[in-house]
């Protein structure tokens, strides 16, 4: 049963995108996929699937992978809805169907228990990204910034194949629980691969640059990306291996670098981008390295926890950055200013910035306030990188909601769609309804029901953040009010590094793999198929000088009739001997020649249409999992 944590939403999202509908039909399918997905999250235990005595695949649902699977559930059902509502109409079967079957793949990456179910989960969730990305694929800057990202994190995700890779060489076994039967340099490989990859995913520097990119697919796209699958599948997966990674030589160094170069810089980022997207696609860089700060702590359900808050805060954020867009037609801060002509969205959205920024009694303030706590048990100068990261936050997330809806002109405003505003006021609905987690009534039990442990650190900290936020939400008022747009906000010239360094090499062997393909692998039918008309040629020429000149030499005298008669049946006989002869040479030929057609329709050498079939073939295999032997 738990597999279909999975595989529902996924099966639902193929459904969608084959079979269309309207877009009420299309919220609704995906409402309750979602639901469904949901329901079975909270009942569902563990499960297993045997390819063979040997290979099996894996699922458990454990305290924190549950309470994700949940989280997962809801956002995405809920940003379904607003996608229905909001995109365009041209090609939303295709755009819902994928974000189901995106979601899917996001469900198994958390249900998992083994490498290679992960990694099924991991990679189905790159190629899906890529398609979500390009969704307005006849346009060409979508399309390459699908590329930009698609490479820029495959770079990274060789981390995970080295992992898997590290742990079946010294334990025969792919589960988890073998990581914690490592020791030595193949521990310390398949650690480090991990993060990388994880980090890769998440966003974090120097892979940030790929989450702007990611910015040209559409709103609701860059709502559930950032919110609740794809990065923030590397910060769940590092509070998922914890228990057999956490004392790992080299995890908490490298999870705490990631994350605090991360967290500052994406906060430096995010306060000088005046492209609303942007900048909210920087701040979740930010967001995840706090996360990734937590984990490299030993504080795994914190980051959990801050991943929860997140989610619910950041989707909302995405919706209204939509819903300007929609009005003004550009994503520039300096041309929004909505309050007074939405002032409902104005409201929800101020709910959610005060969450980011961490303003008691909001959420997001109390799973700062543990993250810090757990830094300052390591070393106080990290705690204090963390305030710096923590006022930060306070004033990117003021400037947005103040620029994109403070009170301007109050003009007449189309009145939303009901499945776009219900999305908005439920995830806004479950963020205030965390409030409680604040009083220790509350997150003592919930910390127990997660298996987690709470920090404990000086009230100093406490003092500290909170005067940093106040700081924070200050400065963020005064830029919005005094814009400057910084050569900074681009981060800090990585994304030309990497187009220069990862980008265009990895598409130039891709380039060069196609043209080996054709003129090596492809030379081969094509070389029989020369050959078999060659030879057929060969045996019609030396048929008509042979044969047919001796046959014209006898023709004299008085066997002249029985020369014709001869000769006609020897050029019979040639003829049906050609056909023969040309028959098996020339029809092998045209048949390696079809062949090697077919082949090479696939063999494109682009990265992108092997990672199409790689999802198909993964899927597939699934279903023989499920309904074969």
């Amino acid at each position: 049963m738990i597999w279909w944590t999975a595989l529902l939403p996924l099966f639902a999202g193929l459904g969608v995108w084959s079979t269309g509908g309207s877009r009420n039909r299309l919220a609704v399918v995906g409402v309750q996929a979602m639901l469904g997905s949901l329901l079975i999250a909270v009942f569902a235990e563990s499960g297993s699937f045997s390819w063979s005595s040997d290979f099996a695949l894996h699922a458990e649902f454990t305290p924190l992978s549950r309470a994700v699977a949940i989280l997962v559930s809801m956002v995405a059902g809920a940003t379904v809805a607003y996608a229905s509502a909001h995109e365009a109409k041209g090609g939303l079967p295709r755009l819902t169907g994928l974000m189901l079957v995106f979601a899917g793949a996001m469900q198994l990456v958390v249900i998992a228990d083994d490498l290679i179910t992960v990694l099924i989960g991991w990679e189905l969730m790159g190629a899906c990204s890529w398609a979500l990305i390009g969704h307005k694929w006849r346009q060409v800057e979508p399309m390459r910034s699908a590329n930009f990202a698609f490479v820029v994190t495959r770079a990274g995700d060789l981390g995970m194949f080295l992992a898997l890779f590290a742990v079946v060489a010294m334990t025969g076994s792919a589960e988890y629980e073998a990581l914690g039967s490592l020791s030595g340099w193949p521990l310390i490989i398949a650690t480090l691969g991990i993060v990388v990859a994880a980090a890769s995913k998440a966003g974090q520097v120097p892979f940030s640059p790929w989450l702007f990119r990611a910015m040209d697919g559409p709103t609701s796209v860059s709502a559930l990306l950032h919110s609740s699958t794809m990065v923030a599948a590397g910060a769940f997966l590092l509070a998922r291996l914890h228990p057999w990674l956490g004392d790992a030589p080299g995890f908490a160094a490298a999870t705490i670098g990631f994350g605090l170069t991360t967290a500052i810089a994406g906060g430096v980022v995010a306060a000088a981008h005046m492209h609303a997207k942007k900048l909210l696609a920087a701040s979740t860089s930010a967001q995840l390295g706090l996360m990734f700060c937590a984990a490299g702590a030993g504080y795994p359900m914190i980051a959990v926890m801050h991943l929860i808050t997140h989610a619910l805060l950041k989707a909302p954020l995405f919706y209204a950055a939509g819903v300007a867009h929609e009005r003004t037609g550009s994503f520039d801060l300096r041309s929004m200013w909505l309050g007074r002509a939405l002032p409902i969205a104005a409201v929800l959205t101020a709910i959610s910035a005060l969450c980011l920024a961490g303003v008691p009694p909001l959420p997001g303030g109390w799973t700062k306030e543990e993250i810090l706590k757990g830094l300052q048990k390591i070393s106080p100068w990290l705690a204090a990188a963390g305030v710096v990261a923590s006022g930060l936050s306070a004033t990117y997330a003021t400037r947005f909601a103040v620029m994109a809806f403070g009170p301007g002109e109050k003009t007449e405003a189309e009145k939303p769609a009901m499945p776009e505003v219900g999305a908005r006021i439920f995830l806004t609905t479950c963020t205030i309804l965390l409030i409680p987690i604040w009083w220790p009534a509350v997150h003592d039990p919930v910390a127990n029901l997660l298996s987690g442990d709470l920090p404990h650190g000086p009230k100093l900290i406490i003092i500290s953040s909170l005067t940093a936020v106040a700081i924070g939400i200050g400065s963020g008022l005064w830029l919005s009010r005094h814009p400057v747009e910084r050569s900074w906000s681009d981060w800090l010239g990585l994304p030309s590094i990497f187009h220069a360094g990862v980008e265009r090499p990895g598409l130039a062997v891709a380039r060069l793999a196609s043209r080996i393909d054709d003129l090596v692998f492809d030379g081969i039918p094509r070389g029989a198929a020369f050959a078999g008309r060659s030879v057929a040629s060969g045996f019609g020429t030396a048929d008509d000088h042979g044969i047919d000149g001796m046959s014209r030499g006898a023709g004299h005298g008085a066997v002249a009739l029985l020369v014709r008669l001869g000769d006609a049946a020897a050029r019979g006989a040639s003829r049906a001997g050609e056909a023969a002869a040309d028959l098996i040479p020339t029809g092998a030929g045209r048949v390696s020649g079809m062949a090697g057609t077919d082949a090479r329709r696939m063999q494109t050498g682009m990265a992108h249409h092997y990672y199409a079939l790689l999802a198909v073939g993964a899927a597939a295999g699934v279903l023989y999992l499920i309904f074969g032997a």
